[in-house]
């Protein structure tokens, strides 16, 4: 038998039919129903693009309530995540995805992503990382999300 409901999240319409949810994300201006996974791999792309290009517009997918855990050490709102995230000591980068893994979550998107990135054009020796996010929805924008929670880690040893 199948079940629907619904619910609604800071203003988002959340519907579920066997565990799947399917919730309005907007992109570049462009609302369309997604799955978690096609939220997570749109959010992915975008969030790494922007990382290796310009550092300091990753501000626009934080909010002052966000926080981020950068090798054990935590920040708290957009301020200082940025101040964080343009501050790491090296000029260039590449993020390489391996994997990424997305659950849905009663009111957002949990995302893991594993992957490689290249420091100052070091190509041959790649480092390994895991990253977490937790997006929510962005109150009052219906189909946007921000980050919530983002943990990094060097996967060293």
């Amino acid at each position: 038998m199948k079940q629907w409901y619904q619910r609604r999240v800071r203003g988002t319409q959340i519907k579920r039919e066997k565990k799947v949810i399917v919730i309005p994300i907007q992109f570049n201006n462009n609302t369309q129903k997604m799955s978690h996974d096609q939220i997570a791999q749109a959010f992915v792309s975008h969030y790494y693009n922007i990382f290796d290009t310009n550092r300091a517009q990753l501000e626009t997918l934080y909010k002052p309530e966000s926080m981020l855990t950068w090798e054990g050490q935590p920040f708290q709102g957009v301020a200082q995540i940025i101040e964080k995230i343009v501050s790491l000591p090296f000029q260039t980068v590449k993020h390489v995805v391996t994997t990424q893994d997305a659950q849905p979550t009663p009111s957002g998107v949990l995302i893991f992503v594993c992957g490689t990135l290249a420091i100052d054009n070091d190509y041959e020796h790649p480092l390994k990382f895991s990253q977490t996010f937790q997006l929510l929805p962005i109150p009052g924008q219906a189909g946007g999300f921000f980050v919530f929670n983002d943990m990094f880690r060097l996967n060293i040893g």
